[in-house]
């Protein structure tokens, strides 16, 4: 794990699985390139959960990349820059690590209710109050990465958003397992 310098709360999971994950992203051909698949698969997420904000997110050792992203036209919130300058994130930035780490879904109706959560550099750089996120889990058993929403207020998910984002996760994940060149 983690520590902010200044000895705050932990921050961001370690990741060992990282540069295996990274080989078999390479393997699939992802993680370095956004895929209008994958961008047309954010979206119907985005339409399901009635999310501004969806994600097909890679994560490896120099960060997270969003493989597949869907925003609301035109520029993010407080006049940042626009969505596609946003494909590549920190790791330690958001909370798909996280879900890489705990290898379940991570359901955050507000994540200011969770100081662990709340002191994250996307609340205060983008706005982001809640969050919806499920890991993408190879038949190899590595997590390659997660699918997730964000809003930029807080969201009462419940039961159905967390069925939806575990089904979306599964269906994109044999989805992507047919990429596989050496795979059924």
């Amino acid at each position: 794990m983690t520590y902010d310098p200044l000895g705050h709360l932990l921050l961001t999971p370690a990741d060992p699985e990282a540069p295996a994950r990274e080989e078999r992203l390479g393997v699939l051909g992802l993680g370095r390139h956004a895929d209008a698949g994958l961008d047309a698969f954010a979206t119907r997420l985005a339409d399901l959960t009635l999310a501004p904000y969806a994600m097909v997110n890679f994560i490896g050792t120099g960060g997270q990349f969003f493989a597949g992203l869907h925003t609301p036209a035109g520029p993010l919130a407080g006049g940042a820059p626009p969505a596609s300058a946003f494909r590549h994130m920190a790791r330690d930035h958001g909370y798909c690590p996280h879900v890489v780490a705990r290898r379940k879904a991570l359901v955050l109706e507000d994540v200011c209710d969770f100081p662990r959560f709340a002191g994250n550099p996307v609340v205060d750089e983008i706005g982001i109050r809640s969050y919806l996120g499920a890991p993408l889990i190879d038949r190899t058993g590595l997590v390659l990465g997660t699918v997730c929403v964000v809003d930029t207020r807080p969201r009462p998910w419940g039961r159905a958003g967390l069925d939806t984002i575990k089904a979306m996760a599964a269906e994109l994940t044999e989805q992507l397992q047919r990429r596989d060149p050496g795979g059924p």
